[in-house]
């Protein structure tokens, strides 16, 4: 791969000018401490990562106490947080580098073991994910929110976005995708109400068009983006009509935010379950990179594939995110630009842990 690459064309982004359209993927790797506060850990995994006009998109960050919980997952919602991510982000800031913050509340995803009083988790209806989750256990069914509920869970997102410009980050990015609380009211697998929420595709939009409307109103919409994934199955998600649905939600976008900082997608192919990353499918973007006059990030399987990344650059001006790479090559930017081998991810030390896997690899080195 070389410099002439399209991966290594600048683009404006909200009101930032990056350097290259590489972007580090947000990824759960739960370092926080036990009261969701990053530690320097964090820091020092998001600075080795950093370039001059590079895109880190963090790890999915609680939006407040009710938005599914777990151990060491990083929140949004005090003071420490907003301190604590003030350091990874000025870290970040030091070496030229942009970064926002990824919001996220797990609706039906997570369990009462971790809500506070043990209340059942939250989702657009009373449906359980088929299967079982990490602990091997059956999924709960969630408890549907009720209507009057609803603007208090917008509010959170709108409270975190706040705090993470308090923080320092340059934008936020609504994780509206991968089966959490925003997918499952798109989604039509996931969403059954009767009310003006759920049926068709105006209304189960409707509750991601309201979050991202009171984010925008928060922060502004150059400091505003959203992920989706339209296609899939992965955490029981299915929906009857994926191009239209969020080809909708993309109109919708595009009227009314036409200063959106960006939308990023999951490439249908994407399978984040094995470690060959593809899946077949006649499935594409296109549709939805037709739609979008903005910045559009396309994600999912680069990993395995770099020349795909710079051909889907090249033919389409996308930016494209890696996630699995990111992990093992801090100086991935670099690896692409010259050529460079990449380092082998290690997937036992993703979820948890201390520097193994998270902070101790080395840069390429040349012979």
């Amino acid at each position: 791969m070389v410099a002439l690459s399209a991966l290594f064309q600048p683009v404006k982004l909200g009101g930032k000018q990056l350097n290259h359209r590489i972007v580090m993927a947000p990824m759960t790797r739960i370092r926080a401490d036990d009261n969701h506060v990053p530690i320097d850990l964090i820091r020092e995994h998001y600075e080795q990562r950093t370039t001059e006009g590079g895109l880190l998109i963090t790890e999915a960050t609680l939006i407040s106490p009710n938005a599914g919980g777990g151990p060491h997952i990083p929140g949004l919602w005090t003071r420490e947080h907003i301190d604590g991510w003030r350091s990874v982000v000025d870290a970040v800031h030091k070496k030229k580098g942009v970064i926002y913050n990824q919001l996220w509340h797990k609706g039906r995803v997570s369990s009462s073991l971790l809500m506070p009083n043990n209340v059942k988790p939250v989702s657009a209806s009373a449906i359980a994910i088929q299967g079982k989750n990490s602990a091997g256990q059956d999924y709960e069914v969630p408890r549907a929110l009720e209507l009057d509920e609803i603007p208090q869970v917008i509010q959170e997102y709108a409270t975190a976005a706040k705090n993470a410009v308090k923080a320092g980050f340059d934008g936020v990015e609504i994780h509206g995708a991968s089966g959490y609380l925003v997918d499952q009211f798109i989604t039509s697998s996931s969403n059954k109400r009767t009310d003006k929420y759920g049926g068709s595709i105006e209304n189960r939009a409707r509750f991601a068009l309201e979050v991202i409307e009171a984010v925008v109103e928060a922060v502004g919409p150059e400091k505003t983006a959203i992920r989706f994934s339209p296609f899939g199955g992965f955490q029981d998600m299915n929906d009857d009509t994926p191009y239209e649905t969020w080809g909708y939600i993309l109109d919708q976008l595009k009227n009314k935010h036409p200063n959106f900082s960006y939308v990023h997608f999951t490439e249908p192919r994407l399978n984040i379950t094995n470690d060959t990353g593809f899946t077949d499918t006649d499935d594409s973007l296109d549709p939805f990179r037709a739609k979008w006059d903005g910045v559009f990030i396309a994600s999912g399987g680069y990993t395995y594939d770099p020349k795909l990344a710079a051909e889907v650059a090249e033919t389409t001006g996308n930016l494209i995110s890696f996630g699995r790479s990111f992990t093992s090559n801090p100086d991935l930017v670099e690896r692409l630009r010259n050529g460079f081998p990449l380092e082998k991810y290690d997937r036992s030390t993703f979820y948890g842990g201390n520097s193994r896997g998270y902070a101790d690899f080395s840069n390429y080195i040349q012979q």
